[in-house]
């Protein structure tokens, strides 16, 4: 069993880009060598900013052999009456590369055709691998791609060298106009190389003795986590570890040196919020704070590089971030100076999206917005949440969020709190921006969670309402993200609210607007927006397909029910009899659908019990009477599982009126009556779930 290496050398990649190419190389040497039976023990897939690497260990020396048995055209057509084989034989023994004497016949259900066992595999992968790298780094994705050199290659960022090795073998092949070999390039500045490699088992060691590079992210990750932590904790502190920034620190270096730097006290009169930025979006540093949460006068940068003279390195980092920091306190001070009233004036001048007018608009809608949603959920902080509402967006006037625009919201909440704004009001425009993405967390606060819901709602019809609306990869104005953003906020603080009227009175809200489309049809693709992003999101949780595609197949105007009724389905998708309960009350929601539409007049779910003529059809309309009361309070309490576990006791009733009972009789008032019938149980039913997309 061999080993094999590739090093495919670049110029700098952006960071965002090496997690994700990490896992597609080792995904793509994985799926292509099972595909083509190559055996292996193990693949490690590394990347630096300038290299991407796969090592893989236990390599077979020869694909496993088959045997493949193909059938060909019938043997009235391969042979003539002399049993001579015709063009159509001919034909098809030359393309499958075998003699004559190789083909016999087989007896299959059709007849008699011509046949070959042919074998394949058995190659050896050293002469397989030029093409496999080839095939996989031309597959390798990017977020974007680029075209360097004559043969229009593109790639992610040029290629400088590619080393390919089979033990101690070259792989050799070309690419980009590049030719593979056994060299490898190092640090660009402390060991640039190039270096031979005699073989894979010399690589790592040449590549960090002789090259300075530390190839392995987790590696790097380790150095400066353990370096920044005893550095920390010689001053007295500890480092406010971010993963995003972490993420992204340890894919812009190869050699991770971690230090120390320092700026003047007088800066910690700033908010915490505001030097955090300043030292983490600007410089790529990581505040560090006391054991009580209050930071200290240093930050920790990490260098590329071991300096001759690490002062005169130090000083640099800090000399850059005190112009950050003065420019911070600068915005600070001229802020301060300025009242909230004339911030709200101001905002009367800056437009929001087009024909919706104003941010002042906006915060006249928001004001309202929130006053609905506190009579539906917090009755008791209506009157903060207004005004909450009609300042949640006046420090985007302020000096400071234009100049860091990452604390919006933040810098809303801490300037109204100086200037003396009550607590539920401050944290509400604090927190309304989360979440901010996928991995974001949502408002802590009941207050910040409103407000955020209603901030994303306005965002959400005004850009339907204009025909904004997503279209595959293009959301530039992140709908998706707010959309999924208002349904995680709901499932956490578990508010209970129509979806479908709170947008309909946001659509009242914002008046006389030059919209693109109609209010119902807005109001309709929201819904059904509501619904996909739903069940992404439940996918993403884990749920079963077929629970999650019944549930939100239900509505999802809800959305806290909608959890708690896929939670039930769940649950009672676990029982013994769960499938043939399910397929009894799919029989009837499917009469309903194919039948229950067609008759004259249509039907309901009234029934009249005085002109029922069979005995099942009487038990089944008094089941559906005695299960209202328990239905109702099951449904008060929210006990879902309890709800749908009433199906077993209905199911024999509904079986035995399937089995005695003529639906689709002659008499047109009978069938009605027994549509009816029906359609009171699967009204009930579809509430909980759309019985229909359960697929069993």
């Amino acid at each position: 069993m061999a080993k094999f290496l590739l090093e495919v050398g670049t110029e700098e990649m952006p960071a965002r880009f090496l997690p994700g190419l990490i896992q597609n190389t080792k995904e793509l040497f994985e799926k292509v060598l099972r595909e083509m039976d190559i055996d292996f023990d193990k693949i490690d897939s590394f990347a630096t900013p300038r290299r991407i690497i796969v090592k893989i260990e236990g390599l077979s020396e020869f694909q496993n052999k088959k045997e493949l048995k193909v059938i060909g055209p019938p043997v009235n057509i391969a042979k003539d009456e002399q049993g001579n084989f015709t063009k159509a034989g001919l034909g098809f023994a030359k393309s499958q590369g075998v003699e004559l004497d190789a083909l016999y016949e087989e007896q299959t259900p059709k007849g008699k055709y011509i046949a070959v066992v042919k074998e394949t595999g058995g190659n050896k992968v050293i002469d397989l691998l030029p093409s496999i790298c080839m095939e996989i780094i031309s597959k390798l994705h990017f977020p974007k791609r680029m075209k360097w050199e004559d043969t229009g290659f593109l790639f992610g960022r040029p290629i400088r060298w590619i080393l390919a090795m089979l033990d101690s073998e070259v792989i050799k092949f070309n690419m980009a106009s590049v030719e593979s070999n056994n060299f490898t390039y190092g640090h660009r500045v402390m060991g640039p190389g190039p270096f031979e490699v005699p073989s894979c088992d010399e690589y790592f060691d040449i590549i960090r003795e002789k090259g300075k590079v530390v190839v392995d992210p987790d590696l790097r990750l380790s150095i400066v986590k353990q370096i920044g932590d005893t550095e920390a904790k010689k001053r007295g502190g500890r480092v406010i570890w971010d993963d995003e920034l972490l993420g992204e620190v340890i894919n812009l270096v190869e050699y991770p040196l971690p230090l120390i730097g320092e700026f003047h006290e007088k800066f910690l009169e700033l908010p915490k919020e505001v030097l955090l930025t300043s030292i983490k979006t600007h410089q790529k540093s990581f505040g560090i704070e006391d054991s009580s949460g209050k930071l200290l006068p240093y930050f920790l940068c990490t260098l590329n590089i071991e300096p001759k003279d690490i002062s005169l390195v130090k000083k640099g980092w800090e000399r850059v971030l005190r112009a950050r920091l003065e420019d911070a306190a600068f915005f600070w001070n001229v802020d301060n100076r300025s009242s909230l009233q004339e911030w709200r004036e101001e905002l009367d001048r800056v437009v929001f999206l087009g024909p919706l007018g104003s941010m002042g608009d906006k915060a006249n809608r928001l004001e309202k917005i929130c006053g609905y949603l506190a009579d539906k959920i917090a009755p008791h902080i209506k009157s903060q949440l207004m005004r909450a509402g009609q300042l949640a967006k006046v420090d985007l006037v302020s000096e400071m969020v234009g100049e860091f625009d990452d604390l919006q919201g933040i810098m809303g909440g801490i300037y109204t709190k100086r200037k003396g704004e009550d607590e539920v009001v401050c944290k509400a425009i604090y927190e309304h921006y989360l979440p901010t993405g996928v991995d974001s967390p949502t408002p802590r606060s009941e207050e910040g969670a409103i407000l955020s819901i209603a901030d994303k709602m306005d965002n959400i019809v005004g850009c339907f309402g204009l025909d904004m609306i997503p279209t595959g990869a293009q959301d530039p104005h992140g709908m998706r993200r707010q959309t999924i953003g208002i349904i995680r906020i709901i499932l956490d603080k578990e508010f209970k609210f129509s979806l479908s009227q709170a947008f309909e009175r946001v659509w009242e809200i914002y008046g006389d607007i030059k919209w693109k489309r109609e209010k119902q049809d807005v109001l309709k693709l929201i819904s059904e927006f509501f619904a996909a992003r739903a069940k992404g999101l439940f996918l993403s949780q884990g749920y079963p397909t077929k629970i999650v595609d019944a549930i939100v197949g239900a509505g999802v105007d809800n959305m806290y029910l909608t959890k708690k009724r896929l939670d039930g389905l769940l649950e009672f998708s676990k029982e013994q009899d769960f499938e043939k309960a399910v397929l009894t009350f799919k029989r009837a929601d499917n009469i309903i659908k194919k039948q229950g539409m067609d008759i004259e007049g249509g039907i309901s779910t009234e029934f009249d019990m005085e002109i029922m003529e069979e005995e099942e059809e009487k038990k089944l309309a008094q089941a559906i009477l005695d299960m209202e009361e328990k239905w109702n309070k099951l449904y008060e309490i929210e006990d879902f599982k309890g709800l749908f576990m009433m199906l077993f006791n209905l199911r024999p009733v509904v079986d035995e009126f399937f089995d005695k009972v003529m639906v689709m009789c002659e008499d047109i008032k009978l069938r009605r009556n027994r549509l009816n019938l029906l359609y009171a149980l699967t009204s009930k039913l579809s509430s909980l779930a759309d019985f229909s997309a359960l697929q069993i």
